[in-house]
């Protein structure tokens, strides 16, 4: 599939694969400028770049495992959503979990990218039917 994309600033990379569209689903993005995340605050990095995706798509933005793991990085709207028709700049909410500030670098890779088809609900007020599992909510399918 094809999505327009635009580079807002020079020398911003696409976003790409790390292995190959077969072996990931996932494209990297990464940061556009240099950002300090300080702990507990919230920061968004903006990424240079803005996409056209088309009707019935949309890009989820997904934390980076190895950012989570090494330096207590995460992206507290995980995943972040860009629907079909925003066309501003793509950018990434990071919350550093740590006790001590971690510097982002441009041209780090920060999140990836990943596009999914989605279907357009129209609701249908009724009755509901039977489930096995009703209304059974939170902790309902035991602790095992």
């Amino acid at each position: 599939m094809k999505v327009r994309i635009k580079r807002l600033r020079a020398g911003i990379q696409l976003p790409a694969y790390a292995h190959g569209p077969a072996e990931d689903a996932g494209m990297d993005l990464r940061a556009a400028v240099d950002a300090l995340l300080e702990p507990g605050v919230p920061k968004l990095v903006a990424t240079g770049l803005a996409i056209e995706l088309p009707p019935g798509f949309e890009a989820q933005v997904r934390p980076r495992s190895g950012l989570a793991l090494k330096h207590a990085i995460a992206m507290p709207n995980a995943p972040g959503t860009i629907d079909p028709g925003y066309r501003g700049e793509i950018g990434v909410i990071l919350l550093n979990l740590s006790a001590a500030p971690h510097q982002i670098r441009a041209g780090e890779r920060i999140a990836q990218l990943i596009v999914a088809r989605y279907e357009a609900v129209e609701w249908e007020e009724s009755e509901l039917g039977e489930s096995q599992r009703g209304t059974g909510g939170f902790g309902s399918s035991g602790s095992r």
